[in-house]
């Protein structure tokens, strides 16, 4: 499976953000989803348009986008 068959960036649909095609719902709001403890399968049953693939290329969409991504730990002072 490639990412790019699912997700999708059209000026047209909500200013270009990443979305799922044939939805609006973006790779930024599914991914905020997981990251407030929603389950595979709340997610899939709050939005019946999107299936496992779906998902699955929202997560490879952003993989790689962090690819070629350097982080550097910041120091904190206290």
């Amino acid at each position: 499976m490639k990412w790019q068959d699912l997700i999708e960036a059209n000026p047209d649909i909500l200013a270009g953000k990443p979305v799922v095609k044939g939805t609006r719902l973006t790779a930024e709001f599914l991914l905020s989803l997981f990251a407030e403890g929603w389950t595979e399968q709340q997610v899939l049953e709050n939005y019946p348009q999107l299936n496992r693939m779906a998902l699955q290329a929202v997560f490879a969409f952003s993989a790689a986008c962090l690819h070629d991504e350097q982080y550097f730990a910041q120091t904190l002072a206290a």
